[in-house]
């Protein structure tokens, strides 16, 4: 029996397997609404076999998205396309659900084909809201500190964004508090020099992310798991680290958080080579934080290879797989992972014509 496809339930939500679409931003909105883009974007995942289908980075505020083309949940107006994609996706046996973001000093950026650095407010930009009013780096905006009511409205966004994604048929919400974007940047030294009752101590740095957990966790229903992403380190000395990361994840399984998905990096920018990019580079945070928090973790990065994946499960290293560029480059991973794995798991009535010969059907090749 493959670990990968067997099932694993949290709270009341089944995944048929432990493969998870990884939130991906597409920059491909307008005003924040889904379109058809997202609708065969997310829906072709779901059709591949994926267990579950998180949305890219969803902005829980106009001023929250990274570039103006980004997905938003900022407005019921939002729910109705969100509400068909999930229609769709848990019509092939997938769960459905968002992961709400605020970029904090790292929004109204231009979408990567369109180069680098701030979008102008001329050209549709705004300026941003922050911990601090220090830059991503020069070429970035230089946003506006927050000051209490102005946290008091995120938090609030954020639930906001919670009970949109309940009414859309989303059974799945994660909090995105990684790679550099707003609860990340209170959380890392290295970005959060506040001196009040947010910025300093862990527990200050780790306050809005508790306050945002709080808050969903009150709107979200009990029967339904919440899940943070994380980065497990800044990758500089001096920031936020996996030990840290451990003590937060012990915090927020004590505020109903399900599970810790594992990234990294992102808070500032850091020296080509800091980083030691390879296949499964991120998996040992996954692990250390699910056997030091005692919480459920997704594994993340440069995961391509089937039994790679198989052995992340099998070994207890994570409980699910979170695929991101394999899954851009092939929807149907999942089908030709089982097969390479050898575990039964049924195609879409509509592609059966394809499995044709077992013995010659193709399997991923390392990438």
């Amino acid at each position: 029996m493959s670990e990968l496809f067997s099932p694993l339930t949290l709270r009341g939500v089944t995944l048929r397997n432990r493969i998870v679409v990884s939130p991906m931003c597409e920059y491909s909105s307008n005003d924040g609404f889904a379109d058809d883009w997202h609708v065969v974007h997310l829906g072709s995942r779901a059709v591949g076999g994926a267990a579950l289908v998180l949305t890219e980075a969803i902005a829980v505020t106009a001023d929250g998205r990274i570039s103006p083309e980004d997905l938003g949940i900022w407005k019921d107006e939002h729910v109705p396309e969100l509400e068909r994609i999930a229609h769709f996706v848990k019509g092939q046996g997938a769960e459905f659900g968002t992961q709400l973001a605020h970029a904090g000093r790292k929004a109204s950026t231009k979408r990567p084909w369109d180069g680098s650095g701030a979008v102008s407010v001329q050209d549709g930009g705004w300026t941003p809201f922050a911990p601090t009013t220090a830059p991503f780096d020069p070429a970035y905006p230089v946003p506006q500190a927050l000051d209490e009511d102005g946290i008091a409205h995120v938090i609030a966004a954020f639930a906001d964004g919670a009970r949109r994604t309940l009414a859309a048929g989303g059974t799945v919400i994660e909090i995105h508090a990684a790679h550099g974007y707003l609860v990340h940047q209170f959380l890392s030294p290295l970005v959060n020099a506040r001196t009040d009752r947010w910025g300093g101590s862990f527990e200050n740095r780790t306050r809005l992310a508790r306050e945002i957990v709080r808050a969903v966790r009150g709107v979200w229903p009990e029967r339904l798991p919440l899940f943070v992403r994380v980065s497990a380190t800044d990758w500089v000395e001096g920031g936020w680290d996996v030990e840290q990361t451990v003590e937060l994840a012990r915090v927020l399984r004590g505020e109903g958080v399900d599970l810790i998905d594992a990234s990294s990096g992102g808070a500032v920018p850091v020296k080509p080579g800091t980083i030691p990019v390879g296949p499964l580079y991120q998996t040992p945070f996954a692990e250390r934080i699910r056997h030091e928090a005692g919480i459920a973790t997704g594994a993340v990065g440069m995961i391509a290879e089937p039994a790679d994946a198989e052995a992340i499960v099998a070994d207890g290293r994570a409980d699910l797989v979170v695929i991101a560029r394999e899954l851009l480059r092939d929807p149907y991973w999942p089908l030709f992972a089982a097969r390479a794995l050898g575990a039964e798991v049924a195609w879409p009535p509509q592609y059966q014509r394809a499995i044709g010969d077992r013995a010659t059907m193709r399997v991923p090749a390392r990438v």
